[in-house]
Formats: C-alpha cells, sequence, structure tokens
C-alpha cells in the first residue's frame, strides 16, 4: 500500500471499508500469532484466587476436592439417629439424652443426641438432624417432637461440587462469585492469560497537559484510550505526547513494538499533519484506512512485525468510537476470548436520527424514564451536540444507538438498542 496515502490527501477518502470487514481485516492479520501454539496468544501467568477477578482462565479447572468434604448439619439443631426418632409427634415426643455437642467431637450412641449447628460436621453414629424448633430441650435430655428421615437437614459429602466435576472451560472469565468456588474447590492459585499490553502514544503538536493557550488543546484522548484499555483487560502504557513529526512518530511506534497492541491518537487523516498512516505503512502494512463509520472514519488500522497498530482519529468521540469498535476486540482475541455484546437498554426514540447508507453511525443519547401503561418505560433523546469533537456529547450521554449500515436514519418513535458502551465487559 506504499505510496496510497499521498493520492488520499489529494482526493479524500473515496472509499470506506465497512467496519465488520476492517475488523475482519485486522484479526486476519493477527491469525497467524492467535493459532499459534501457545494458547492463550498472550501466554499465560499463574496468580492468587483473590486476585483473579476478571482475568480468563489459560486452561479448564475441574474441582480439586468435594464440597463439602464432610457430612454437615444443614439446620441449627440436633443431630441423632433417624431411627430414633421413628413414632415423635408434638403429642408424643421421643426423649433422648444429650450426648454433647459436635464441637466435642463426640460419638453418639443410639438413643442419643448431640447439639449441632449449621455448617457443624455430623457427628458419629448420627445420620440425620431435627430442627431446633422441634425440640425442647429438658436438663441432659431432650424431647424430639419431629420424625426425621436418614439424611434430613444434612448436606451430604459432594452436594455442592464433587471432587473432579468440571468446574470452567479455558477462556472463562472469572466473576467474583467464580473465585468463592475455586478457592472452596481448592484452588489458592490458578491459570490466567497475560493481560494483553498496551503502548498508548497520543499525538499533535497543539496537545499540552494543562492550562491551554490559544490553539492549544488539553490531551484527553491518550488518558481515555489508556484507562479503556485496563477495563477491557489490558495493561496500557500511557506516553507522552508525541509532535507532529515522521522520525519523532517513527521512533515512538518502535519503541512500544514489545507491546501486544500499539495505539496513537490524532494524525491519522489525510491532511498535511496526518503523518501515521504514511509512517505505518513505511515500517510494516496499512491493513485499512477510513472506515464506514460516524464520527471517526479517518481510522487508520496497520501491523508492524506482527505488531497490530491502531491509528485513531483526534477527535475525541471519533477517538472513543473507534477504540469500542478496533481496540476492545483487538485485546478479546489476544486473550483468547471474544467479546461479549454490550449491555443495551430498550427505549422510544424521541427524535429522528440521520444516517448515510454505507455508513455505521452511533448516535449518543440520553434515557429519560416515563411512566407507562404496563410500568416505566424509556426515552431515547439524542444529545443536540452530536460532532465528533464535543466530548460532552458522550461523557454526559447515557449510551449510543447504533444505525446499521444498510439504513438511512431512524425514525422518531421506534424503539431502539441504547448501548452502554462503558460498562466492561
Amino acid at each position: 500500500m506504499k505510496g496510497a496515502d499521498s493520492e488520499r490527501t489529494d482526493a479524500g477518502f473515496k472509499v470506506r471499508t465497512p467496519v465488520d470487514e476492517a475488523r475482519r481485516e485486522l484479526r486476519a492479520a493477527l491469525e497467524e500469532r492467535l493459532d499459534a501454539d501457545e494458547s492463550p496468544p498472550t501466554g499465560l501467568e499463574t496468580v492468587d484466587v483473590a486476585s483473579a477477578d476478571g482475568r480468563v482462565l489459560a486452561a479448564p479447572v475441574e474441582s480439586a476436592r468435594n464440597v463439602p468434604h464432610y457430612r454437615r448439619a444443614a439446620m441449627d439443631g440436633y443431630a441423632v439417629r433417624a431411627e430414633d426418632t421413628f413414632g415423635a409427634s408434638d403429642r408424643s415426643p421421643e426423649r433422648l439424652r444429650v450426648a454433647g455437642s459436635a464441637e466435642d467431637d463426640v460419638s453418639v450412641p443410639p438413643g442419643a443426641a448431640a447439639r449441632v449447628h449449621t455448617g457443624s460436621a455430623l457427628p458419629e453414629g448420627t445420620n440425620a438432624v431435627v430442627m431446633i424448633e422441634r425440640v425442647e430441650e429438658l436438663g441432659d435430655g431432650v424431647e424430639v417432637e419431629d420424625a426425621v428421615a436418614e439424611g434430613e437437614n444434612v448436606a451430604p459429602i459432594g452436594e455442592d461440587v464433587a471432587e473432579g466435576q468440571h468446574l470452567y472451560d479455558a477462556g472463562h472469565r472469572l466473576r467474583p462469585s467464580d473465585l468463592g468456588l475455586l478457592r472452596s474447590a481448592g484452588y489458592g492459585r490458578v491459570d490466567v492469560a497475560k493481560r494483553p499490553t498496551v503502548g498508548v502514544i497520543p499525538t499533535g503538536e497543539e496537545l499540552v497537559d494543562a492550562d491551554p493557550g490559544p490553539g492549544e488543546v488539553v490531551e484527553t484522548n491518550g488518558l481515555t484510550v489508556s484507562r479503556l484499555a485496563e477495563r477491557w483487560g489490558g495493561r496500557a502504557t500511557y506516553r507522552d505526547v508525541v509532535t507532529d513529526d515522521s522520525e519523532s512518530l517513527r521512533v515512538a511506534i518502535q519503541r512500544d513494538l514489545t507491546k501486544d497492541v500499539v495505539v496513537t491518537t490524532g494524525g491519522s487523516s489525510v491532511g498535511e499533519r496526518d503523518l501515521l498512516p504514511e509512517v505505518i505503512d513505511d515500517l510494516g502494512e496499512v491493513l485499512v484506512h477510513g472506515v464506514g463509520l460516524k464520527p471517526g472514519h479517518p481510522v487508520c488500522l496497520g501491523i508492524v512485525e506482527e505488531t497490530p497498530v491502531l491509528a485513531l482519529p483526534g477527535y475525541p468521540v471519533a477517538c472513543i468510537v473507534n477504540a469500542v469498535q478496533f481496540l476492545r476486540p483487538t485485546l478479546r482475541w489476544l486473550e483468547g476470548t471474544t467479546p461479549d455484546p454490550h449491555p443495551t437498554t430498550p427505549a422510544v426514540l424521541d427524535r429522528k436520527i440521520p444516517s448515510e447508507p454505507g455508513t455505521r453511525t452511533f448516535a449518543r443519547v440520553r434515557l429519560e424514564e416515563r411512566d407507562g401503561e404496563e410500568g416505566p418505560d424509556y426515552r431515547a433523546i439524542p444529545t443536540r451536540a452530536s460532532g465528533s469533537g464535543v466530548l460532552s456529547s458522550v461523557a454526559l450521554a447515557d449510551g449510543w444507538v447504533v444505525v446499521d449500515d444498510d439504513r438511512e436514519g431512524v425514525p422518531e418513535g421506534e424503539t431502539v438498542a441504547v448501548q452502554d458502551w462503558e460498562v466492561n465487559p
């Protein structure tokens, strides 16, 4: 694709690659790495279960022990031999001698009972538990007012999980409840995919850290993208701003080729200072330059020394849209998973959303709850400020409505799915 960018500088984006096709090309460029014998592609590491929330399992997991690993009382009460209670009732209770409590590690002979609490190990010689509500305590004995069957109010060995039982497949993303199950099943540490590393390089000679003067802009894209990368499971290195100079950009990209992904922000279009597509093409290969989405069509996707390089647009909203569409799936592929769908809220569109056929539009909306005939429902209200440079239009929105490539807008009154793209997964 060498030399193609000079033509685009003159002509602009006459052809824009559809979003899905652009994603396929990006994944295809990573295919050799994704199909390598080492799985997951980033490699694996062993971590404490307590710190594994959100991590992806690198191998299947089977329970290392029975849970529970002993017969335990499922109720507070008295452990008994079930046959000693047969015939017991309110009118004709069975009197049993108290042999002690489960904490005393007693052996209970026929005609006796032992005090137990929920979770206590069932004393030797017993096979059932009478609930405390059905027992009257009398000195050194108890009167049982309810007959129980063998195993009643007792959790048997392996009731929760059996030793050797399959728990999770490789590629499962761990949740807090999973951590509890892993620990109870005998795991203190677990093998997980290494978090993909991401070099985030903001570019632009107009960018400053704070207190901008005329013609200067506070750098926000690199900050936002690096935090999104962390939220999506990556380990981001947020670099200092690099000026619009071919050699400086080249050095910055080469420095981060040790990362799993390189992301730049700004300088991805076809203007005189948009140098990144040319630099990427010179170092490796530009896969796609110009994608059919709005806002943010001037994105550039490339590959350099087997490392994906994503050059995201400089306008903040366009940058975020492209990060969600391309960085998020790349991080998922590299950890051996695929992107989960975003959670959505159905809502009735308050105003028409315009869109061009062949362009996937991401329209920011606010959600307003209203009383409906069958309970509360939602209205989706498009933000008035819709430009790709208006960061507040996405930061103060509740999500966005995706208008597919084959539609020419969405009419007022249609029920739409509002994507909450900022919620992890």
